[in-house]
């Protein structure tokens, strides 16, 4: 059993993650839409050391990118920017490591600390 991503023809965006075989999605009227995706992979990383798919596991939501044939999140904030080693987000300042929570204000462009 494969994880596979349906991926929305306007929008690029995943707008479904089932778990299927291969011939249940060659079947589909819309299998052309559905892009195969590895729970085990994240950051360009496999769990396991395998070879990873597509860098990350798709989610709902996930942006596919055709060309680099890759899964990622939208965009949190405009000042981050998208690794594209790992085809992850990362801030203009690193979370910082004190052992205390924080939120990103993008107002400031900095961490802030939180409360929960």
């Amino acid at each position: 059993m494969s994880y596979y991503a349906r991926i929305n023809s306007l929008t690029k965006k995943v707008d479904k993650v089932i778990s299927a075989e291969e011939d249940y999605i060659q079947k589909l009227p819309d299998y052309d839409l559905w892009i195969k995706t590895s729970y085990n992979t994240f950051a360009g990383e496999h769990i396991d050391n395998k070879q990873p798919l597509r860098k990350n596991f798709a989610g709902v939501g996930y942006v596919y990118d055709v060309e680099k044939d890759v899964f990622h999140k939208p965009q949190p904030f405009s000042s981050w920017t998208l690794n594209e080693s790992t085809y992850t987000w990362e801030p203009p300042v690193e979370y910082p490591t004190d052992g205390n929570m924080y939120k990103w204000d993008e107002e400031t462009t900095s961490w802030v600390t939180t409360t929960v």
